[in-house]
């Protein structure tokens, strides 16, 4: 689910000890100077900086206690220059994300400049050198440099505290499988390098587990349930209040099964529901319904599908799961929808999603209600997450636009008219040449910078169609 507080980065600042006794005051200047730093940055995260780092015991002991604390990642800034080695075996012995990055108190020199000022202002090198010293140890760190003053800075810090904090998700992320559609070969993973890769956790679990919790939903709570679906949907007259009932019995018994086990996410397998016996529809709603609350679904025992979308919706806020169903070359766009799911809370402002009492045939059970909606149209991303075998992981990432076209008055699920940047060819022949999967995950809005971070914390390889 999307987590309810700001990332909690703590702070490096480096420089030279042997300064002090040349500028008197100018370690104290220097800590000023990065709480000022730290104020503009408010909005990205909280952030913790006892003191700045001048010799190899105080930058261990700082690294050290942010390690043994609740936080997501640690920022490194130069505030002079800093010896890289004395970096090293403290990040060896780190296990948080790690950025640097390289910003000065001043923009420009001027006529006035001193020694003071050309000492507080020489992190470049300083930077240089602990890149370098990280580099060569073949320690992880993201990297930025530029005006502290102009919007660039503040957008990498956030981006890279968003990102730190999903990556810790993800080591203590579980995602729950009921079931596998038999023969899809592009999901399929090796659960163990999901694992040590990338820190998931894919649990296999049975219907007879949902069903369980399905029974144990009360009257009350249904009924409650329902009066709120009045206020967040336009409800199909058509629909018999037995039939909504139903669906909301399964939508709350599998919301408390994934609150009890402390699943990110699910992925369940239709088949599972009609071969039980025990079901009368296919859980559309629960899933639409589950989405919005910022829990992560993919359809057919996707695990990985499921696990990206958990991973988007604590990246960016929101995510929707689909699959490209046409190439539209009128339109310049493809066309994306499935079965009947689709996370509602995308919906495009101007309108209420409708639940309709809806014809299904697959899975010989009953109507599932199934939220109909058109996403906010703009900005927008197409992702998969493709695995290559061994540990190798690569993300596919279109992004482009989603269009302002709701014009499909007979199709009976969420859809969206997604326009790739890149073109419509050009983007699915990188799909198919570079091996994206028929599951997809979308992110509106640009949060390209953020899911590259991620993608580099993770190990995972990043290819923009």
């Amino acid at each position: 689910m999307q987590p309810s507080s700001k990332p909690r980065l703590g702070v490096l600042a480096l420089m030279l000890e042997g300064y002090e006794p040349l500028f008197p005051g100018i370690t104290e200047s220097q800590e000023t100077y990065v709480h000022s730093v730290l104020e503009d940055l408010r909005d990205a995260a909280d952030f913790t900086f006892p003191h700045a780092a001048k010799n190899r015991a105080e930058i261990e002991a700082l690294v050290s206690q942010y390690n043994a604390g609740p936080f997501d990642g640690i920022l490194i800034l130069l505030l002079s220059y800093s010896q890289g080695q004395y970096l090293v075996h403290a990040m060896q012995e780190n296990h948080l994300p790690l950025a640097l990055a390289l910003i000065q108190p001043q923009q420009t020199a001027t006529p006035a400049f001193g020694e003071w000022d050309l000492t507080v202002n020489q992190g470049i090198h300083g930077s240089q050198d602990n890149a370098n010293a990280l580099l060569r140890a073949g320690i992880p760190c993201q990297f930025f440099a530029g005006n502290r003053l102009g919007e660039a800075f503040p957008q990498f810090v956030a981006d890279f505290a968003a990102a730190a904090r999903t990556q810790q998700a993800m080591r203590r992320m579980k995602i729950s499988i009921i079931g596998k559609l038999p023969g899809m070969g592009d999901v399929v993973t090796d659960d163990m390098a999901v694992f040590r890769k990338l820190g998931p956790e894919f649990f296999y679990d049975s219907i007879g587990t949902l069903q369980r919790y399905c029974d144990e939903v009360t009257p009350e709570a249904i009924q409650a349930r329902m009066e709120a679906e009045r206020t967040l949907f336009e409800i199909d007259p058509a629909m018999p209040a037995a039939r909504h009932k139903e669906a909301v019995r399964m939508y709350l018994g599998i919301r408390q099964y994934l609150i009890d086990g402390g699943f990110a996410g699910y992925t369940a397998h239709f088949d599972e529901f009609g071969a039980d016996g025990r079901f009368t529809q296919l859980p559309f709603l629960a899933a639409s319904n589950l989405m919005a609350e910022g829990f992560g679904y993919a359809a057919e025992g996707d695990a990985t599908a499921a696990m990206w979308m958990a991973c988007m919706i604590s990246l960016c806020g929101e995510a929707n799961f689909s699959e490209m169903y046409m190439m539209d070359f009128a339109r310049k766009a493809i066309l994306l929808c499935h079965a009947g799911e689709g996370n509602w809370k995308t919906c495009r402002h101007d309108r209420k999603p409708f639940l309709m009492d809806r014809v299904f045939l697959e899975g010989g059970l009953s109507n599932p209600p199934t939220p109909i909606f058109c996403p906010e149209p703009g900005k927008a991303a197409v992702m998969s997450l493709a695995y290559l075998g061994g540990e190798r992981f690569r993300l596919l990432f279109a992004k482009g636009e989603v269009l302002d076209d709701c014009s499909l008055a007979s199709c009976d699920m969420p859809y969206l008219f997604f326009r790739p940047a890149s073109g419509v060819e050009a983007c699915v022949t990188k799909w198919l040449s570079l091996g994206g999967t028929h599951h997809e995950v979308i992110v509106l809005g640009d949060f390209e910078a953020r899911i590259r971070l991620l993608c580099s914390l993770l190990g995972i390889e990043f290819c923009a169609l």
